[in-house]
């Protein structure tokens, strides 16, 4: 089945099968689903209601909203009729909501409820291009989005020829999103990404995961970003029903109740999902605690593609038994492939979880290449390394700079940033090259493995170069240790803020009889600087010489999203970081002298 412009995959649903159930959500703590004809039907008349209101090919409309049906309903009508879908997060701050209200020029916003309503409506009415302001749900004073469906209903008859003529002469070239980046350096950056992006990157890994009409997969990571909105996507061409969570938290309960096969993820869930893991494993008592370390232990030694001994695979039946079947319970019981990306994965979450009889993929993309670039997978034998993101899709191809950067061509990269040539020109090259602005190489000529940012290197002032991602990795490991980010340009060694798992922390502070009334006494703890310098000694242990982390200071903050210390996707805003903890930081490399929290910071081979 070849697709060349994304609603292609609708009108193939439809014809296919227009009874399958594909969109499921929640209401009042039920399921409630689309068949595919309703899908088309819910499309066709956004499409529709669009045209009756004047829009026309290359207008824009944002959506702001969690995921849901109705933003494929939308997102598909869009596209039918050519008008570009401008998905934005509804985290980012009101400047940059701002900045993209104006930069790209919309005409409509669509919002998922009466908080983002609120939210939106002051910046919006000062935009003088915005004429309309929909919501998803129903919001008293708000005019809802339904008011386009309806309007598409009415006119349907009026309009059903000029929707035709539109579909056929939109091509595979023709813009079909733009995408902002979060804006971790600067300005945020308009990405356009066409609908053969989107299709020749479905396309190059259409059989890479076994997924078909049986499937069920869940969707909590947002549609805004280009990763979720993909395998979105390759999961509706492939017919999967697809489980929208109700939000983050509801994560497992959602697992569990649709009974999902798969589902698309960042490391940090899949790190959280351990810990909680690690939690209720270490609340068990005598021989129960005891077997379940025992078998987390030998999870981690996993080794892929039948390199396991006899007596190993003897031990781990015993294993899947007694603690791992456990997993598969809370997980709904049928869950079989995870696809992570994103940012780096600790290589012993992936042997673990496939020790649990759950293939945990990893794979590498940027918004820029709409977006997957390699992935691990198992479909054909010898395309998983645990450690790399697997192959470079055939599709595309790869070659590494000589200063190590990560350079890509093909049918998925961007036609390029939004009013922006020069900053276009200055990461593709003339002969088509994308510049990643990742370092990394090809193990065996094959496996990409990522290794650093190329703008967040830094050299020390004796002239070594250290790469903070690979460090904060290793640190991240610990459950002690939520985020980290390690520091030195142009200082005689490395250090680290370190922002504790403050659940684990206190759960532990509580069994160790660790008497705190806030995180910030907490963090200045005598037993707690030690717990936390054993873990960077473990770090240490597996580093160069250069890279010790010869100081670090633990932060009395968790890092978030919401709070601005992370995008998005959940990436280290390293600016916002060092903006926040400037003071910190001259004091930790000793340009200040910092009595208060003297205890806080501590020292190596000094």
């Amino acid at each position: 089945m070849i697709f060349e412009r994304t609603f292609d995959i609708l009108k193939h649903l439809k014809n296919a099968d227009p009874k399958n159930d594909i969109l499921y959500a929640k209401l009042n703590g039920e399921w409630y689903k689309f068949t595919a004809a309703e899908y088309y039907d819910k499309a066709k008349q956004f499409a529709i209601g669009l045209l009756s209101m004047g829009f026309k090919k290359g207008d824009k409309i944002a959506t702001i909203s969690n995921n849901r049906p109705e933003w494929n309903f939308v997102d598909m009508g869009m596209t039918m009729v050519g008008v570009i879908h401008v998905p934005i997060y509804p985290t980012i701050s009101a400047e940059e909501f701002v900045y993209i209200f104006k930069h790209s020029e919309l005409r409509m916003v669509i919002v998922s409820d009466a908080g983002l309503h609120q939210k939106i409506k002051p910046l919006a009415d000062k935009i003088d291009t915005i004429e309309h302001l929909f919501t998803f749900n129903s919001v008293p004073s708000a005019q809802n989005w339904r008011m386009v469906t309806k309007s598409g209903i009415h006119n349907m008859e009026k309009h059903k020829a000029e929707l035709k003529r539109i579909k056929k002469e939109i091509t595979p070239s023709d813009i079909a999103s733009i995408i902002y980046t979060s804006g971790t350096t600067g300005q945020p950056k308009g990405v356009m990404l066409s609908h053969a992006n989107f299709m020749h990157n479905m396309h190059g890994v259409w059989d890479l995961f076994p997924l078909d009409s049986a499937t069920r997969a869940l969707s909590f990571l947002p549609l805004c970003h280009v990763y979720e909105r993909l395998v979105n996507y390759l999961f509706q061409a492939k017919g999967c029903g697809i489980y929208y969570a109700e939000n983050l938290g509801t994560i497992a309960a959602d697992m569990a109740s649709a009974k999902v096969h798969a589902f698309a993820t960042v490391p940090r869930v899949i790190e959280r999902i351990y810990d909680r893991i690690v939690s209720k494993g270490a609340d068990l008592g005598g021989i129960k605690k005891l077997i379940f370390f025992w078998a987390m232990r030998l999870g981690e030694k996993y080794g892929i593609e039948n390199s396991n001994s006899a007596f190993y695979r003897f031990k781990l039946k015993l294993a899947r038994k007694m603690v791992f079947s456990k997993w598969h319970d809370a997980f709904g019981g049928h869950l079989r492939l995870v696809i992570s990306g994103g940012a780096a994965l600790q290589p012993r979450l992936s042997r673990l979880f496939f020790a649990a009889g759950i293939e945990l993929m990893e794979g590498y993309g940027l918004t820029e290449t709409s977006p997957v670039i390699a992935t691990n997978h198992t479909m054909v034998p010898g395309k998983l390394m645990i450690g790399t993101v697997g192959p470079v899709l055939e599709n595309i191809e790869v070659k590494i700079d000589p200063d190590g950067e990560i350079l890509t061509k093909g049918p998925c990269v961007m036609m390029g940033y939004y009013k922006s040539p020069d900053l276009t020109a200055d990461l593709i090259d003339a002969d088509g090259w994308f510049h990643t602005g990742d370092i990394g190489q090809l193990i065996k000529g094959k496996f990409l493995k990522i290794t650093d940012r190329k703008k967040e290197m830094f050299k020390t002032s004796s002239g070594k170069y250290i790469a903070p991602q690979t460090i904060e990795n290793q640190l991240k490991e610990s459950i002690f240790i939520e985020q980290a980010m390690v520091v030195g340009e142009s200082e005689k060694f490395a250090s680290a803020l370190i922002s504790p798992n403050f659940d684990y922390l206190h759960m532990w502070a509580h069994e160790n009889k660790v008497h705190f009334r806030d995180n910030k006494e907490l963090v200045k703890n005598s037993e707690v600087i030690k717990i936390i310098q054993k873990e960077v000694d473990k770090t240490n242990k597996r580093l160069g010489e250069h890279e010790h982390i010869k100081r670090f200071r633990i932060v009395c903050e968790a890092w978030t999203a919401p709070t601005g210390e992370l995008s998005p996707t959940l990436k280290l805003k390293r600016r916002v970081l060092y903006n926040k903890y400037a003071n910190l930081l001259r004091k930790i490399y000793g340009y200040e002298v910092d009595e208060e929290n003297r205890g806080t910071i501590s020292f190596y081979g000094e």
